[in-house]
């Protein structure tokens, strides 16, 4: 990742903290007879980004409509701040005239975009967090994503003992000891939340840094192996087995936050949403499916006109747990795929040209007409990149989002409580199929007291505010009864 791609990461994460309730989550019960509470809001500027300020005017215009708020100029005397960002882009055109071509003079702008906000108390503290991407082509993005937003935030308040970091920790140890320093390497699928994470876990607890180098999975688990590191993230629930059979027993995985991985495209001239099965999404990486307007792709995508283009496949060069994901996918939905490659952090790709890196997969989709690559959710948002929807178990074309993502989490969850379970191909109407967790990767026996004490308080953290603060990055807050699993297995950390 380059200097600049992770100064942006890191500069994002820190501006759009946060992290959503679970859908399906329900709020204690109020009594009825309470009166109405009127909130006194605060939104600060947003951001700066193409589209960011009309975002946060017409964020501010929805909200004067509800008659629970109040907004005020500045933060004196607010209850709760509202900040965050986003970004508005023309994804392509729609043509007038399908005979008249599809350059801009002959069409209307389809526009993409996403706005991510954080609400905190007085003292900074984050209470809540959503990220709104659009659901359908809309006239106005700008005032489609601020009505997502103005409702999400009415309903939050409406909860508002939910809002008061209602599941702390219990029994908290001490702080950790003074000028405890701790070395992470491994996935790039967290590395956004973890830039978020280990910044503000740094503002509460300045006797501790923590460090993360985004190498991918492999590199992150070898490192570890070898002693190089503290501590390893990884989205593979078998990278230690696969990397070093019969070592397992040494290590902990802890489940962080849940994400998508998606399927990006750079179509010219195709504004729309592509849809593919998963035989299509196998057979494209097979190098079985070569052409945009393969039958196969046309069928499942009868409202777009699919050019005569070759598919430029890209995958990852470097050891990847979110190419565990994509092919562990591929593996659970496609007999061929499963018999000829399999599922792994390196699998020997039968096509395609490779990149380092989620940001590298983006970044060469990004440049080449005609590719498809994978990235994890949030990547494809940052480089403006069209992702497409997935058939899941229910039969249906599904498109990443906190909803989709986190109704595959809770209906993986209900079927296994396993730390390490894999949540690809979820059943359950609404899922996003390509979901994962991803996890860290800690030592069960950590000899330095200093840096143990350290691991264990970070870890209690992550699974309490650090929860909070990662919807606006796209990912979704682990199932409660899942936390509640990880608690329990901090204690085998000795």
């Amino acid at each position: 990742m380059s200097a600049p791609a992770t100064r942006w990461m890191i500069g994002f994460a820190c501006c759009c903290a946060v992290a959503w309730p679970m859908p399906g989550w329900q709020a204690p019960a109020q009594p009825a007879a309470k009166a109405a509470t009127v909130t006194r809001l605060y939104v600060e500027p947003f951001t700066t980004k193409a589209g960011s300020e009309k975002l946060r005017g017409d964020v501010i215009a929805e909200l004067r409509k509800l008659s629970s708020i109040s907004l005020l100029p500045g933060e004196s005397g607010a209850d709760v701040i509202l900040g965050g960002g986003g970004e508005i882009w023309i994804r392509g055109y729609r043509s007038l005239n399908p005979r008249s071509g599809r350059s801009p003079s002959n069409g209307t702008p389809v526009y993409g975009g996403f706005l991510s906000v954080e609400l905190r108390d007085a003292k900074g503290e984050t209470l809540w967090s959503y990220l709104a991407t659009p659901g359908a082509a809309s006239g106005d993005i700008s005032n489609s994503l601020s009505k997502q937003i103005a409702k999400r935030v009415a309903d939050a308040l409406q909860q508002d003992k939910a809002l008061q970091k209602s599941d702390p920790p219990s029994g908290a140890l001490p702080p950790p000891q003074p000028m405890a320093t701790l070395h992470g390497a491994g996935a790039t699928f967290p590395y956004p939340v973890y830039a978020k994470w280990f910044t503000n876990y740094r503002r509460e607890n300045p006797d501790v840094e923590i460090a993360y180098d985004p190498v991918g999975s492999e590199a992150g688990v070898r490192r570890l192996l070898a002693g190089e590191v503290d501590f390893a993230g990884s989205d593979s629930p078998e990278a230690i087995s696969r990397i070093a059979p019969g070592e397992e027993g040494r290590y902990l995985l802890f489940p962080s936050v849940v994400g998508a991985v998606v399927p990006i495209v750079n179509l010219p001239g195709v504004s729309g949403d592509i849809a593919f099965t998963p035989e299509v999404l196998a057979g494209i990486y097979l190098g079985k499916i070569r052409k945009w307007n393969d039958p196969r792709l046309k069928q499942a995508n009868p409202g777009i006109r699919l050019p005569d283009l070759d598919i430029v496949v890209v995958h990852r060069l470097d050891g990847s747990g979110t190419s565990y994901a994509w092919t562990d996918y591929l593996s659970q939905t496609s007999p061929e795929w499963k018999t000829q490659v399999g599922s792994g952090l390196g699998p020997q790709w039968p096509a395609g040209r490779a990149a380092n890196g989620n940001e590298g997969v983006a970044g060469l989709v990004k440049e080449q007409g005609g590719s498809i690559g994978y990235v994890e959710f949030i990547y494809a948002l940052r480089n403006h990149l069209n992702f497409g929807k997935v058939r899941n178990q229910n039969g249906e074309f599904v498109g990443a989002s906190l909803e989709s993502i986190g109704v595959a989490a809770r209906k993986a969850m209900e079927i296994s409580d396993d730390l390490k379970v894999s949540i690809v191909n979820a059943p359950g109407a609404g899922a996003y199929p390509i979901a994962s967790f991803t996890w860290l990767i800690v030592p069960v026996h950590i000899a330095d007291g200093m840096k143990r004490s350290a691991i264990t308080e970070f870890l209690k953290w992550m699974l309490g505010p650090g929860q909070t603060q990662a919807a606006a990055l796209g990912y979704v807050a682990l199932p409660k009864d899942l936390i509640g699993r990880e608690r329990d297995a901090i204690a085998g950390i000795h």
